[in-house]
């Protein structure tokens, strides 16, 4: 090659070309005056590439439409990861192992969700069964019920009614059953209200901070946030998160406005900077929210109220399956079914803990918390 000459890379030279073209043809449909009797269109902005990742939460996540996403949804479940706007039910074989569903039998879901587990009982009461699911959630309680329908079950196999599991003994008043031969209560939060970030409960995507199970009552964890002292907090948190760092976070936190879910999250990003490692401002991230959700839904006192009144809620014989996520809950389940075991009004309870397989934990991540108890009333 002589010197001074530059070598020509072949391909950029299309590129280059292309480019020219398309300026040029792009000039030329500008300059062009529409036909006569047509008036000329408004320049519109053709709307943005999202790109392979997109931001916004309705773009990200494409298995909310399972119909038009087959091959994502299959995607999400190969990982190992929950599908947006779905949940798996945890724990399936070893509910159905403690409650021994029979057919004929009477059987409550007393946290209905996506409908997983009341589905794989109502297999197992038929024929002649029936389930009653309850559900605090106004928004997800018609879509569970749907897709139950959805599945040929009539008003004699399975009803749902709009309550919090405290609310059981007045569901089975209006149902005129004197008690049921099992119930099942999953305390957690579900994939669908995790997944949909208008409704406040996540920590990833930006929503308004509100984090109520039901919207339509109460007020939402900002207005929480605004009212409560910074000594209340620190017990608030403490009680219902173990959070180590309560009293640093309760003086940064309290008092404070904070509208969406992702100020909150940098608030207590920055509070914990020099005082925890990225692992653990994420963990105290997480009970932060955790606490106050419990807060913002009294969730404790709902779940005491359903202990004192399970035992009347069953038949002689009947079985009683719980599925808790922290340690308030574990204990105050153990603890009452341990009183009710002293006091013969269960027949036997559960020794130990019992927690899902390491192969449910890889495929469902979102169960590594679950501990399930449960009893059997006496005869």
């Amino acid at each position: 090659m002589r010197h001074g000459t530059r070598k020509v890379n072949p391909i950029q030279q299309d590129k280059t070309a292309l480019s020219d073209r398309a300026r040029e043809l792009q000039s030329v449909m500008s300059d062009t005056p529409a036909p006569e009797g047509i008036p000329a269109s408004p320049h519109q902005r053709r709307p943005r590439y999202s790109g392979k990742n997109p931001r916004r939460f309705e773009e990200k996540y494409k298995e909310r439409h399972p119909e038009r996403y087959p091959e994502t949804v299959a995607k999400v479940l190969a990982s190992g990861k929950t599908p947006a706007g779905t949940h798996r039910p945890i724990m399936v074989t070893e509910i159905l192992e403690v409650l021994h569903p029979q057919p004929g039998e009477v059987a409550v879901d007393c946290t209905l969700g996506y409908g997983g587990h009341a589905r794989e009982l109502l297999a197992k009461l038929q024929p002649g069964g029936r389930l009653i699911g309850l559900d605090v959630d106004p928004i997800e309680l018609p879509k569970a019920e749907a897709r139950l329908r959805a599945s040929g079950l009539g008003p004699e196999i399975f009803v749902a009614h709009r309550s919090n599991f405290a609310g059981l003994p007045k569901v089975l008043a209006v149902e005129q059953l004197p008690g049921v031969d099992m119930i099942l209560a999953d305390l957690g939060v579900s994939s669908m209200q995790l997944d949909d970030p208008p409704r406040g409960f996540s920590v990833k995507f930006e929503g308004p901070l509100d984090m109520r199970m039901n919207p339509r009552r109460g007020q939402p964890a900002s207005a929480l946030l605004e009212k409560i002292s910074a000594d209340a907090l620190a017990i608030l948190l403490a009680e219902n998160a173990d959070e180590p760092h309560a009293r640093m976070l309760a003086g940064v936190l309290a008092g404070r406005a904070f509208p969406t879910t992702t100020a909150l999250t940098n608030a207590i990003h920055r509070a914990l900077l020099r005082a925890a490692t990225d692992d653990e401002r994420d963990d105290s991230i997480r009970r932060v929210f955790q606490a106050l959700r419990i807060a913002v839904n009294d969730e404790f006192s709902a779940l005491d109220s359903f202990l004192r009144n399970l035992p009347a809620c069953l038949n002689p014989g009947g079985r009683v399956a719980i599925l808790t996520f922290h340690s308030g809950e574990d204990r105050r389940v153990k603890k009452a079914f341990e009183a009710g075991l002293r006091d013969g009004i269960y027949a036997d309870i559960a020794r130990e803990v019992i927690r899902p397989t390491p192969a449910e934990r890889h495929d469902n991540p979102r169960s590594t918390a679950a501990k399930l108890r449960w009893a059997r009333k006496a005869d």
